[in-house]
C-alpha cells in the first residue's frame, strides 16, 4: 500500500527538557548582585540627605546648577531611585529559589 505524501505523520512526544544545571558561579554572582543592589539603594536613599551632598562633584563643576541640585525634589528623586534599587534587591533574593534543588 502506497504512503500518501499528505498524510499526517505521528511524531513521538519530545522528552522533557533537562533542569538547567547552575554552578557555583552563578549562584555567587546572584548573591553578589543582590548584595549590590542593596547597599547602592542604600547609599542613595540615605546619601542626599548629608551635609557632603552640598560638595559633590556636579555642584562643584556646575554651579548654575546649583539650586536645582541641592532642592529636596532632586534629592527626594535619588532618594526613590534607591528605594527602587532596594525592591530590586528584595526581589532578587526571592528569585533565588531557582538555584534549589527540587
Amino acid at each position: 500500500m502506497p504512503v500518501e505524501p499528505d498524510a499526517p505523520v505521528a511524531d513521538a512526544p519530545a522528552p522533557p527538557p533537562a533542569p538547567p544545571r547552575h554552578t557555583w558561579f552563578h549562584k555567587f554572582s546572584a548573591v553578589l548582585f543582590c548584595v549590590f543592589c542593596f547597599e547602592l539603594g542604600l547609599f542613595l536613599l540615605i546619601y542626599p540627605w548629608t551635609e557632603p551632598w552640598n560638595f559633590n562633584y556636579f555642584v562643584i563643576a556646575m554651579p548654575e546648577w546649583r539650586e536645582f541640585l541641592l532642592s529636596q525634589q532632586f534629592r527626594g528623586a535619588v532618594s526613590g531611585l534607591g528605594v527602587l534599587n532596594i525592591f530590586i534587591a528584595f526581589g532578587e533574593v526571592f528569585r533565588l529559589r531557582r538555584f534549589s534543588s527540587k
